[in-house]
């Protein structure tokens, strides 16, 4: 990968396929808001100090007698070049390599296979993944870094620079002091950028949230030269206070929606926030933002990423997970308490009764915010919540398991697909559906699928539809882990279609719960001997009351894991719980009416019904050719031939 030069010290490196893809894609799809480099880069510069504050409460030497941080911005308008430094942590060489050469974020593959090359398509992507430090090349035609990392000798300085194509070099040189400096060397037509009033207003624009001080030389009038010049002395252009600590009537929603790109490391405006100061027994501050779009490692519940933790505005952990449960895992934004101690590490986190209050307020004061979402009057908040439950819901559902204590709250906010529904983007709450059911209608009733397809013409809903019964529709795997959570909401029973005897108590007339007590003793034969063919395949062979058009279907057992469950598990390299299904035939269809006097093909006639039943479901049978065999053989002889 490296080849070196003539100079031994320094070395021409290649970048990171993924690295050059995204260059090459930002550089076209973020030129129209190319303003956001800066922003980009006095965050990362923000982060730097922050990172060293932190590691300089159990070393104070890293401070190298400094701890007065700031972000420098400064222009050389012959050089044409624009230079960010902080004095920050600053970087090793192998962090550099890593920082700038590569991206180690999970979903990156996922990430590049949505591109479409629509560029304005791609500009939101580009944006919800993360540009950072390579949007310096929006602006720049090559980039030049000076890094040392804190407590490093000053010979361990490291010099990179790269065109932004195909390759960069690093070396290490002397550094005498700590911390990062990025040079861009800004591309023909980018001389509005070598001002101070325009750099002042970006910066005003982007980053007055910016904890450090944002400083850059002052100017004054040279008559003799008829222009602004600058001076010696440094000018702090941002407000350089914690936006959260500041009283919210003193916050615009645009101050608001540039906090989060900065903590939340995302290119769009958040869905949504709250901001808030909660005194007691414990103290804190919590400014909490819910995304407009998943991140690409959502599904990975090891990713660290979230919450930041300050305590008395000093920056204290990055991603402190014990802030917010798994299930919340989309939040972003900081929380700023007056108890804990400065050294406190995710260790004494765990134990920590401050943090397990902490936890509770955050989580409880999200769910607020959702709810206040979901049942709002107001047609764009409910569409901001239809959004959230696009973007978010199939991890909102993971709560209904791991969060005992807001299990009510977590069930009036899931939505789900419904029989009444065309597609799965129309949801239906579970208090909406109760206020949908029939009149005599006791239970709220479910199936469940591996897609909405499947579950929407499942055989299992024959008898709702032909009674006019709302069916909710499960698709997502995390559903058979919430039925099992979820038993009941405002004193109405979850009930699954496919599981146990159906009993669909006053929705059923006696005229029909007699024509089902005849049908059973009139097949009660032929159940037995289809029974008996099949042996250990099925548990119990029964009449049924669910089908109108099909002639069998297979159940589970009350207690038994459904088929879809089992299949769920088997996919994950789990095993199931043993347990046969029961299949339920259908007396009015004209295939059991012939079964019930066929002798010559029974066994093969039995084993067909059973195998189509799993079909219908969404089952694999253990042996497609022995099945297409017989499907063959008795059309063959239904045909005469």
């Amino acid at each position: 990968m490296a080849t070196a030069t003539q100079d031994t010290s320094k070395e021409t490196l290649g970048f990171q396929t993924e690295v050059k893809q995204l260059l090459q894609l930002m550089i076209h799809s973020l030129y129209s808001n190319r303003e956001i480099f800066l922003r980009e880069l006095i965050s990362n510069a923000s982060d730097a100090c922050d990172k060293l504050r932190f590691e300089a409460l159990h070393n104070a030497a890293l401070f190298e007698g400094d701890s007065d941080f700031k972000i420098r911005i400064s222009f050389d308008k012959d050089a044409k070049t624009l230079t960010i430094a902080d004095n920050g942590v600053g970087m090793s060489r192998e962090e550099v390599i890593t920082n700038l050469g590569t991206i180690a974020k999970s979903g990156t593959r996922e990430f590049f296979s949505k591109l479409s090359g629509d560029e304005k398509k791609d500009a939101s992507l580009i944006g919800q993944f993360g540009v950072g430090f390579y949007s310096s090349f929006i602006v720049a035609d090559k980039v030049t870094v000076h890094t040392r990392r804190a407590g490093a000798e000053p010979n361990q300085g490291v010099r990179w620079e790269s065109e932004g194509t195909g390759e960069f070099t690093i070396e290490m040189v002397d550094r005498p002091i700590r911390g990062t400096e990025i040079t861009l060397h800004l591309k023909e037509g980018q001389d509005d950028l070598l001002s101070s009033w325009k750099l002042k207003s970006i910066i005003r624009k982007y980053s007055d949230h910016i904890v450090q001080p944002i400083v850059m030389k002052g100017e004054k009038w040279d008559d003799e030269k008829k222009e602004q010049v600058a001076t010696d002395e440094d000018e702090t252009v941002n407000q350089a206070s914690a936006l959260w600590a500041r009283s919210k009537n003193d916050i615009t929603d645009e101050q608001y929606k540039e906090f989060y790109k900065h903590v939340g490391h995302d290119f769009e405006d958040p869905l949504t926030w709250t901001h808030a100061r909660v005194e007691g027994k414990t103290e804190y501050t919590q400014l909490l933002y819910v995304p407009a779009r998943a991140p690409f490692d959502m599904w990975d519940r090891n990713a660290r990423h979230g919450v930041k933790l300050y305590v008395r505005r000093v920056f204290i952990m990055d991603d402190a997970e014990q802030l917010m449960p798994l299930y919340l895992r989309f939040v972003r934004g900081i929380v700023d308490s007056a108890d804990l101690p400065l050294n406190v590490s995710r260790e004494i986190l765990q134990e920590s009764k401050d943090i397990e209050s902490i936890r509770n307020g955050c989580t409880k004061k999200v769910l607020g915010m959702l709810e206040s979402l979901a049942n709002s009057e107001d047609a764009a908040e409910k569409e901001k919540y239809a959004k959230f439950w696009g973007e978010f819901g199939r991890v909102l559902k993971e709560g209904m398991g791991e969060d005992h204590a807001n299990k009510d709250k977590i069930a009036a906010l899931l939505r789900f697909a419904s029989t009444q529904a065309d597609t799965p983007d129309e949801t239906v709450s579970l208090a909406d559906y109760i206020g949908r059911m029939k009149p005599e209608q006791e239970k709220i009733y479910y199936v469940t699928a591996e897609t909405f397809n499947a579950a929407k013409n499942s055989p299992h809903l024959e008898v709702f539809r032909k009674k006019g019964i709302e069916v909710i529709l499960l698709s997502d795997r995390v559903d058979e882990w919430v039925v099992s959570h979820l038993t009941e909401f405002e004193g109405k029973q979850l009930v699954s279609v496919a599981k146990g005897g159906l009993d669909l108590g006053k929705l059923e007339d006696e005229a029909e719960k007699k024509e089902q007590e005849s049908a059973a003793g009139e097949f009660k034969e032929l159940t037995e001997k289809i029974a008996k063919s099949l042996g250990e395949r099925a548990k119990e062979v029964r009449v049924t009351h669910r089908l109108t058009d099909s002639p069998a279907c297979l159940v589970a057992d009350e207690h038994d894991v459904s088929g879809n469950l089992a299949r769920i598990l088997k996919a994950a390299g789990q095993k199931a719980p043993p347990s046969k299904p029961i299949l339920e035939i259908n007396p009015k269809h004209p295939v059991l009416l012939r079964l019930k006097y066929e002798e010559k093909r029974f066994d093969d006639w039995a084993a067909v019904l059973f195998d189509q039943a799993l079909l219908a479901e969404g089952g694999q049978l253990d042996d497609p050719a022995t099945f297409v065999k017989r499907m063959n053989q008795l059309m063959l002889e239904m045909s005469g031939s």
